[in-house]
């Protein structure tokens, strides 16, 4: 299987999470270390228990909605809106939610 180095980060999860750790190298090339990177549409960032950032979730919701409500505005019913906010933004807001522990 290729690896593409340029796609691929190397993060530490953990008690020893901000530890220096050596470069780790595929093919000769050199893959970063980061302290957050983008997995299969989730944010995961590094820190000593599993955690992950929504922010970017919520800033696409936010721009979802207000291109909904910049459109419809005062002519819809709320009915309408709330339907429109259910089926087209909240899922962008919940992606990769449920892979997620809840505490």
């Amino acid at each position: 299987m290729a690896i593409n180095a340029s796609k691929s980060a190397c993060m530490r999860f953990g008690p020893r999470y901000k530890s220096t750790c050596a470069n780790v190298t595929v093919s000769g090339l050199k893959i970063n270390w980061v302290s957050s990177h983008r997995y299969l549409g989730v944010y995961l960032e590094s820190s000593f228990n599993f955690k992950s950032s929504y922010s970017v979730n919520k800033a696409s919701f936010y721009k979802a909605f207000n291109a909904i409500f910049g459109k419809v505005c005062r002519s819809a019913f709320e009915e309408v809106l709330f339907a429109l906010l259910k089926s087209k933004c909240l899922p962008i807001l919940l992606y990769g939610t449920e892979a997620c522990p809840s505490y």
